[in-house]
């Protein structure tokens, strides 16, 4: 029977072949328009570690005073003193933690022009790798003694180690940063999290991972410049001594724990850290106020999706809507024209049944058509996204799971289309039709 359905879908569809295409496009731009908007929010709010992201934590501390208050675009609380990240990784409370920064170095290996280059990376500590499940192309990360005694080691991206060594094997080798040379212990290998979840929230989000990986208390020492947010507070804070200040924020921490008894001890142990500090005089806030976010309450806390993605999105929702109700009007139509038609089918025993599967498979390949020009407005939709010089425009690109949920959405949106004509259409009496004919 769904041979004979699809054959009568056809021949109706032929007949009013200018009605169909305009349904057709109807659908296939309310699909485009949604899916580019869906696509964009679903890269940008993506789980940027599937299988370990549940693991993960950042605890927040308020070291600011009761009269300090952050401009409305950022919390200068959202990030850790150095005293205050110190005093956590000293504690070992988590199953593995780390202290981080983002920075930018000048790479003085020359090239063959002999010109060096300006690369983003990280400045951090050494369970950060596992912590964070980072895969390597060759060697290792640092170990805890190289962060003790500060040692000038990094770990290079492939991108990065290809660009200076070539083909060479790049362990071992020395590679000079700004005005330090540093040991190359490790090359990570394709790792891209998106979004850069343990990125300061003032800084890129989206796009190229971290090119070099470095100890962060070499990179103190060195005075290494940072591309974070630093948010100071204190009146005698200057440029030689705001990276170790208990005035100034700029360090991102995360823990690793592993199940609900150590996070409600990590929890507490915030709180108690806080008390303490408070009785020392030096927050002045309550102690109540630290807490430990989940990776996807760190995310919602970022604000990573820029309102005007939303915005777009519900217009996009809103459109597809549009066209769904103007599809039913043209599908009430067209199939209460051929009540005559399908009144004869009635008298030759089909039932209502039939007659609503009849159309209901012709509003589906409405929507099966409509879905693949919508795939292909929506490929298009993507790339003008890419044209952007917005940082998340270059992850616009469709995987499978959206691929599925173009074709879904559009048979949906149609078959909820097709419903109410298509059942009005089997409901029409077949006697009042007869006697027209």
């Amino acid at each position: 029977m769904l041979g004979y359905y699809w054959s009568l879908a056809m021949r109706s569809m032929w007949r009013s072949r200018v009605l169909t295409a305009l349904m057709v496009m109807a659908i296939g731009l309310g699909i485009g328009a949604s899916m580019t908007m869906l696509t964009v929010l679903h890269v940008m709010s993506g789980d940027p570690l599937p299988g370990r992201s549940h693991l993960l934590f950042y605890p927040h501390l308020d070291p600011l005073p009761l009269k300090y208050s952050s401009p409305a675009e950022y919390n200068a609380s959202d990030n850790l003193t150095w005293p205050d990240a110190m005093a956590l990784l000293s504690a070992h409370r988590a199953t593995r933690q780390a202290a981080m920064a983002g920075g930018e170095v000048l790479v003085r290996e020359p090239l063959q022009d002999g010109s060096p280059f300006r690369v983003e990376g990280r400045y951090t500590t050494a369970d950060f790798f596992a912590m964070f499940g980072v895969p390597f192309a060759a060697g290792e990360g640092w170990s805890a003694d190289d962060d003790a005694a500060r040692a000038h080691v990094v770990v290079l991206s492939t991108e990065l180690a290809r660009r200076l060594f070539g083909d060479r094997n790049p362990l071992g080798r020395t590679v000079r940063l700004e005005d330090a040379d540093f040991r190359v212990v490790g090359v990570i290998a394709n790792w891209e999290p998106e979004p850069l979840f343990y990125a300061d929230s003032v800084s890129r989000a989206f796009g190229k991972s971290d090119a070099f990986f470095l100890p962060l208390g070499a990179a103190v020492d060195l005075k290494l410049s940072g591309n974070g947010n630093f948010s100071g507070w204190g009146r005698s804070d200057d440029e030689s001594t705001r990276m170790i200040s208990p005035t100034t924020s700029w360090l991102q921490f995360w823990v690793q724990l592993d199940n609900a008894t150590s996070v409600a001890a990590y929890r507490q142990f915030l709180v108690d850290y806080s008390a303490q500090q408070q009785a020392l005089g030096r927050f002045e806030r309550p102690a109540s106020s630290a807490r430990l976010d989940t990776l996807a309450q760190r995310l919602e806390h970022q604000h990573l999706v820029p309102g005007d993605v939303r915005l777009q999105l519900w217009l996009a929702l809103s459109f597809l809507v549009v066209c769904v109700l103007n599809i039913v009007a043209l599908l009430l139509a067209k199939f209460l024209r051929r009540s005559g038609e399908l009144s004869v089918r009635r008298a030759l025993g089909a039932r209502r049944r039939d007659i609503f599967m009849q159309l209901g498979t012709e509003a589906l390949v409405i929507g099966v058509l409509g879905g693949m020009l919508g795939l292909l407005l929506a490929q298009a939709g993507l790339w003008s996204v890419r044209q952007r010089p917005d940082d998340y425009a270059q992850l616009a690109s469709m995987d499978a799971s959206m691929l599925a949920t173009t074709f879904a959405l559009s048979v949906v949106a149609c078959l909820f289309a097709g419903f109410v004509p298509a059942w009005r259409a089997s409901r029409v009496p077949p006697a009042l039709q007869m006697k027209q004919l």
